[in-house]
């Protein structure tokens, strides 16, 4: 992530610095996001900033306990304000004054809030917050440790704040427009209709004489300093501070022409001959135009966020709570932990928890992509969110509010499309200089002309700097990356793919190689017991016995698998002594004073025996890809041992689609060679790493990256988690373990491998689509800004209205928004393996 960092020994931002996200108000360009970043990285005890023009939001890292209140000065210092929240909180035990003064300071002490104001009658507490850096939960306990007790209040009807201050921020920009455009029309007709048709000039000429310019004033006036005037305010003091930004170059721009047109009309004489003309015209419509920009602008971004309303609107209001026996309805903030919510058919489920009497059909699409509804029984785990189909069911409560796999959700897709891609950085070192430069330019246009242009030379100058200042869009560039983050990792979330970095999406556009585990991957996981042949002298049942009593203490899928099968054929497992396990080996035990060990060949070869007499089964076991492991009995060996992991019914249309998108595709297993072989050739893997022990996998992933190439390694387990994090980027399969999901950089939310196969696609599509964006945004200043500065008329006698170039930079930005949305409508790789090159070729056009 590109971020201004401030120095310090380590280099970087240690794991023990906080991050803390602020809403920031009121930025427009990239040259807004430099200079808020700038100023919070420039406050004592923060260690960096990275700061989001999309999503409007400022991350921030201290070194140490976050102080938040130097932080939103320095934003508001710079001309930005922080975004504020308010959470309404129920109090119990307050008695008296005291109680309101000692709950008050309570909650001021924590990081993030600006004001709190306790109610002793109503019993209420309000809360004045940072929005995004409190939540509730932080604040009920700073009130039990007050000694009281308090809870949130949510209103019936969940609010989304941010996407309110939206709507109100385009009621606004709308009312601006129409008025603008109310009061800008008739001067565009006055002015420009008196050019076009004589007609209309002569009548105008006879009936209004010199009032016409008095009129065109003041309804510029109007126009500039009512519904234009946010540039002014914005504008001038950024101008002032030698930090000009987009507000800036309206503000120059449109006032020049006014102050111009000002002169022109009530002091003609200070003028040169012949240079008394007007141009209320172009200053009104510019900023009209710019506030058609802004409000498109504004409209887009809203669009950009519907993912996470989408995944906000999961939530259901409400919950039906168990209480003394009566159930109840709460609001969905009033539910705990351990509380018994029953679900009725077509109700969502409120939070995650266990089913403890009932079962149905759960709909969990919206959470793992997958169509059909899942049945879940007694014992089985729910989660927020999702749909119950057909049964009634309880189940107890077992995480609540932002505990919950959905907040989690929520947060982690928050987290990526706030992101800034290592691409971002060319962006930012252009931009630290853009609108300084645009003003030299126009200065140097205004110059130029001035001095070596026709006559009315001032005229000429003047009209040619203003184009320069107004065409020039640093919105474009500042919008081009974080709208295409957004719009691509909130399609990924409705896909089932989670970008718990932003960056991944292009460290896995990049990937060449594909590395997978097979266990859990490529497979069931859940291996099933095919072959059991003893060696002579002992029976097939007591082996199986003596075996499946050892297997029971191991946690292994293998051993599972042989288990089951003891415990189908009805076989009484024995209580086992002295159990050790040597991972990617075998296992040794004492069951009934016999001495058993069982494992691979390896673990054979280590202990020394001879596993020759099952040569012959062992190579049709492996050829057949399944795995054979070896028993021995006091020393002696007793059995060979065949267990095979069904390939999943996903994974050969997967892999399809992999090939089809131009990677290379390995698979990494603890197995042996010939068995991984087996399994490789059914299924298309083009490079197979076998008998991979636990320590191994990163050697592995290395190996596989030794010729330059970026892999991404795809896993499962806890044995997974170091090469997901050793490798350029992890893919984590979300029905794994905790550790492996926190060590990867994507999440796969179904078991589905072909989950993969879309998020490649998409972070190609997505990159792609920066690209254009980018491509677009620095194409428009570079060929425009010339033109506007008047290089075509010494050829082609062409000269660039300031209206037109109001309009073109107006437009850039809508244009940039406008193609990110483009996104919402990427198609995922097909089943059908003869279409997956063909799709995937659609998604990168994209």
């Amino acid at each position: 992530m590109n971020a201004i960092t401030r120095d310090r020994p380590a280099g970087s931002v240690s794991n023990s610095d906080l991050t803390i996200q602020l809403g920031i108000e009121g930025m427009t360009c990239a040259s807004c996001v430099r200079r808020v970043e700038k100023a919070i990285a420039s406050v004592p005890g923060v260690v960096s900033s990275s700061v989001n023009l999309a999503t409007e939001r400022a991350e921030v890292a201290f070194a140490g306990k976050p102080d938040l209140a130097p932080v939103v000065a320095a934003v508001s210092a710079v001309g930005y304000q922080t975004r504020t929240d308010s959470i309404e909180l129920a109090i119990e035990g307050m008695t008296c004054a005291s109680c309101v003064a000692r709950i008050e300071r309570a909650l001021k002490t924590v990081p993030g809030v600006t004001n709190a104001n306790v109610n002793l009658a109503t019993e209420r507490a309000s809360v004045q917050i940072i929005a995004g850096t409190v939540e509730a939960a932080t604040l009920e306990r700073a009130v039990a440790g007050a000694g009281y007790e308090a809870r949130q209040i949510l209103p019936d009807v969940a609010e989304d704040h941010e996407r309110d201050g939206r709507a109100a921020e385009i009621r606004m920009l709308s009312r601006s427009l129409a008025l603008a455009a109310l009061l800008t029309l008739p001067v565009l007709v006055l002015e420009m209709g008196s050019h076009l048709v004589p007609a209309f000039h002569h009548w105008v000429m006879m009936t209004l004489g010199e009032w016409n310019w008095r009129l065109q004033f003041v309804l510029t006036t109007i126009v500039l300093f009512g519904p234009g005037l946010r540039f002014f305010r914005k504008g001038v003091p950024a101008l002032l501070k030698g930090a000009p930004d987009m507000n800036a170059l309206v503000a120059l721009g449109s006032g020049a022409a006014w102050a111009y047109s000002l002169v022109a009309t009530f002091i003609p004489d200070v003028l040169p001959a012949g240079t008394a003309n007007v141009y209320y015209e172009a200053a009104a419509v510019i900023v009209t135009l710019i506030l058609l920009g802004r409000t498109l602008e504004a409209r887009a971004k809203g669009r950009t966020s519907e993912a996470i309303k989408k995944l906000v609107g999961l939530q259901p209001k409400t919950a039906r709570v168990v209480k003394n026996g009566v159930t109840v309805e709460v609001p969905l903030g009033e539910v705990r932990v351990g509380d018994v919510v029953v679900v009725r058919p077509g109700e969502k489920i409120a939070v995650d928890g266990e089913i403890v009497e009932g079962s149905s059909f759960i709909d969990e699409s919206m959470m793992t992509g997958e169509p059909l509804p899942v049945a879940k029984g007694v014992g089985a785990e729910v989660v927020g969110g999702t749909i119950n189909k057909t049964g009634s069911f309880s189940f107890r409560a077992s995480k609540v509010g932002s505990a919950t796999l959905l907040a989690q959700i929520i947060r982690m897709v928050e987290a990526a499309q706030g992101a800034k891609l290592p691409i971002q950085a060319l962006v930012d070192k252009v931009t630290a200089w853009f609108v300084p430069a645009v003003i030299a330019a126009g200065l140097l246009t205004f110059a130029v002309w001035l001095f070596f242009g026709p006559e009315p030379a001032l005229s000429f100058a003047l009209v040619n700097a203003v184009a320069v200042l107004i065409i020039a869009c640093p919105c474009a560039m500042g919008l081009a990356t974080p709208t295409s983050i957004m719009v691509g990792t909130g399609r990924a979330a409705e896909l089932g793919v989670l970008f718990r970095k932003g960056d991944a999406l292009q460290t896995l556009r990049d990937a060449k190689v594909i590395a997978l585990d097979k266990t859990g991957t490529l497979t069931e996981g859940r291996p099933e017991l095919t072959d059991f042949v003893v060696s002579d002298g002992f029976v097939e049942a007591d082996v199986l016995r003596l075996v499946g009593s050892v297997e029971a203490r191991s946690e292994h899928p293998v051993a599972e698998a042989i288990v089951r099968a003891a415990e189908r054929r009805g076989l009484v497992l024995a209580d086992v002594t002295d159990f050790e396990a040597f991972p990617g080996f075998g296992v040794t035990a004492i069951v009934e004073g016999r001495k058993l060990e069982i494992g691979a060949d390896r673990f054979m070869a280590r202990l020394g025996l001879d596993i020759s007499a099952f040569a012959q089964a062992s190579a049709r076991l492996a050829d057949e890809g399944k795995t054979p492991l070896y028993a021995t009995i006091d020393g002696k060996l007793a059995a060979i041992i065949a267990v095979a992991d069904p390939i999943k019914e996903s994974t050969p249309k997967a892999i399809e689609a992999l090939h089809a998108l131009g990677l290379r595709i390995a698979m990494v297993t603890g197995d042996n060679r010939r068995t991984a072989e087996a399994i490789g050739r059914r299924i298309g893997i083009d490079e197979i790493v076998a008998e991979v022990l636990p320590d191994g996998k990163v050697d592995a992933v290395k190996r596989l990256g030794q010729n330059g190439a970026s892999v991404a390694f795809v896993g499962d387990g806890i044995n997974d988690a170091p090469a997901l994090a050793a490798a350029d980027v992890g893919v984590a399969i979300g029905t794994g373990t905790d550790i492996a999901i926190e060590s990867a950089d994507v999440v796969l939310m179904s078991a589905d491998l072909r989950g993969v196969a879309n998020a490649i696609a998409l972070s190609k599509a997505t990159i792609r689509n920066i690209g254009q964006n980018l491509f677009w945004a620095f194409a428009y200043n570079v060929a425009l800004i010339p033109v506007a500065a008047g290089v075509l008329y010494p050829f082609y006698g062409t000269l660039l209205s300031p209206m037109l170039a109001a309009g073109a930079m107006a437009l850039s930005s809508v244009f940039v928004l406008t193609n990110a949305l483009r996104l919402t409508r990427f198609r995922t790789p097909v089943d059908d393996a003869s279409q997956a090159k063909q799709v995937s070729e659609e998604a990168l056009m994209v």
